[in-house]
């Protein structure tokens, strides 16, 4: 499904964007992770679930469990043990446990550097492989997460009916400079500042460029 034409004309992109740049030059995941794996694992376990909770799980399930092998020989039950915190942690400590499995048996235990290979894998859908393709590898990736459905859509950056048609537009409007950070800008600006029932319009950088018609600003 393709995505409706945004609302911002191109002068108004390029200018958010360098907006978001220059207040976050060098923006990261609010997720903790040591390697390419364990940023799998977490992106895994973050379905349905905030970043701050996986963190606690994994901060204990990390030591124990830094590889594949070790995650493997810890066994679902185990995992299970350490994740119980995380909604649905019994189904992710099964995908997590598979994934696994399914590392070492056909790519040597490294993440792939390829989507189908990476969606392959029990528990990782298109969100997931493009956070790992974008973070790990430096691919011009768009992950559109619940934030950045949402704010796409208010702002009028790159409206579209779902997840997918606005993943599309996004790549067809972010100025190609922006796009290995624009992903983590809009979550950040999502869940921190365009939040969800309360935005808070009157402390962001870019409420003049957002075409949200109830904008939250003082009279």
């Amino acid at each position: 499904m393709a995505g409706r034409a945004s609302r911002l004309g191109r002068a108004d992109i390029q200018l958010m964007f360098e907006r978001f740049r220059a207040a976050n030059p060098h923006p990261k995941s609010d997720l903790e992770y040591g390697s390419p794996y364990q940023l799998l694992v977490a992106v895994v376990l973050s379905a349905q679930a905030t970043d701050k909770g996986v963190n606690v799980a994994t901060r204990k399930l990390f030591p124990v469990a830094p590889t594949p092998e070790a995650m493997v020989s810890l066994g679902v039950e185990g995992v299970a043990d350490y994740i119980r915190t995380i909604g649905l942690y019994r189904a992710k400590a099964k995908n997590v446990v598979a994934l696994s499995h399914q590392l070492l048996e056909r790519h040597g235990g490294e993440v792939p550097n390829d989507r189908a290979a990476l969606e392959a894998l029990p528990g990782v859908g298109r969100k997931t492989a493009n956070v790992v393709l974008n973070i790990v590898f430096g691919e011009p990736t768009m992950a559109v997460d619940t934030h950045i459905f949402r704010i796409s859509n208010r702002m009028g950056l790159a409206p579209g009916k779902d997840v997918l048609a606005v993943e599309q537009a996004l790549l067809k409007v972010v100025p190609k400079e922006f796009m290995q950070h624009a992903h983590h800008w809009l979550i950040l600006h999502g869940r921190y500042v365009c939040t969800a029932r309360k935005p808070l319009c009157a402390q962001c950088g870019v409420a003049d460029l957002c075409r949200y018609k109830d904008k939250l600003l003082p009279a």
